[in-house]
């Protein structure tokens, strides 16, 4: 049963890998989450984490899907915990997805690596930049044309192999992204193989043409309800579908609201910032999240209007 929706305060991560089944409301976007580990575990290898800047404009989602289960991967999720934290006031996303996969590549030894999509949500000009590092494609539903379609970047050069493969597999930094720009109800949904790997009711893989067709027959007139509705749809294809792995979705949309902080609140944000660096010091504190020192994201912060003149200019 969907729990209460989990409001998201600035500077805040949350998610892991156990269990999940609740709504998230932050500044700019919604979004639900599913997540039920195999054997009906305390924690899987599906992990997701969602996590809010200082200032509520930029919201990054990660979905993982980490080989293994049990301590090595909630240790994982920990330090992926650690790594969203470090960089949850950046607009551009490719350090953090750089600094994901030397982490991952740094444990190749023992066998560890993942599939990832991590996308991040500029709330003033609605952007989301997307990077997926060897997993399923999201998909996007277009509210003005009603229909559902992959989230993939067409424009990526064909010649280049190595690029966009599992975490921790080469030592890789240069991911490609891309960016679409949303409106208020779309949605985006994202996932772990096991929707893909279920089988229609011939015993055949679903794949991702199986799951389009199954997510094209969902109404999404109440958004709370689609990941319930796909669920239920996959898993009465075929006996076997959802019984034999982590499942985790990870559905969001834009809700048309501009994010906004009380005068004060905006005031001890510099505050916020050197408690923050303070913490960082101690032995078992966490990394500094320094912000990322661009007009978009620095002058946004501190005028509204300049994040909205440079909204339009772009």
């Amino acid at each position: 049963m969907l729990k209460a929706p989990h409001e998201m305060v600035c500077m805040e991560v949350w998610g892991g890998n156990q269990a999940a089944d609740s709504g998230v409301v932050m500044a700019g976007l919604d979004a639900w989450v599913f997540s039920r580990p195999y054997g009906q575990a305390d924690a899987g290898g599906d992990v997701y984490y969602v996590s809010s800047c200082a200032t509520g404009r930029i919201t990054r989602l990660l979905v993982a899907d980490v080989s293994g289960h049990g301590s090595a991967v909630c240790d994982l999720a920990l330090q992926l915990r650690s790594l969203m934290r470090k960089h949850v006031n950046q607009i551009d996303q490719s350090r953090f997805v750089a600094s994901m996969n030397q982490q991952f590549a740094a444990m190749s030894k023992a066998g560890c690596f993942a599939t990832a999509v991590v996308t991040t949500f500029f709330a003033p000009t609605r952007d989301l930049s997307i990077c997926n590092a060897g997993h399923p494609p999201p998909l996007v539903y277009r509210a003005a044309a009603k229909q559902w379609s992959y989230l993939e970047n067409r424009a990526a050069e064909p010649e280049r192999s190595e690029t966009n493969i599992p975490l921790g597999v080469i030592d890789l930094t240069d991911y490609d992204q891309f960016d679409v720009r949303l409106k208020v109800g779309d949605l985006v949904l994202c996932y772990t193989d096991s929707l893909i790997e279920s089988r229609n009711a011939g015993g055949e893989m679903l794949g991702q043409a199986g799951l389009l067709r199954i997510v094209q027959s969902i109404d999404v007139t109440d958004p709370t309800q689609v990941v319930a509705k796909l669920l239920a749809a996959v898993a009465a294809e075929h006996p076997t579908n959802l019984r034999e792995d982590d499942v985790m979705v990870l559905l969001f949309r834009p809700n048309g609201l501009a994010p906004s902080r009380p005068l004060g609140e905006r005031l001890l944000a510099p505050v916020r910032l050197v408690r923050n660096l303070a913490s960082s010091l101690r032995p078992t504190g966490e990394p500094m999240a320094w912000p990322e020192f661009t007009i978009a994201n620095i002058g946004g912060a501190m005028i509204l209007p300049l994040s909205r003149l440079w909204s339009r200019r772009t």
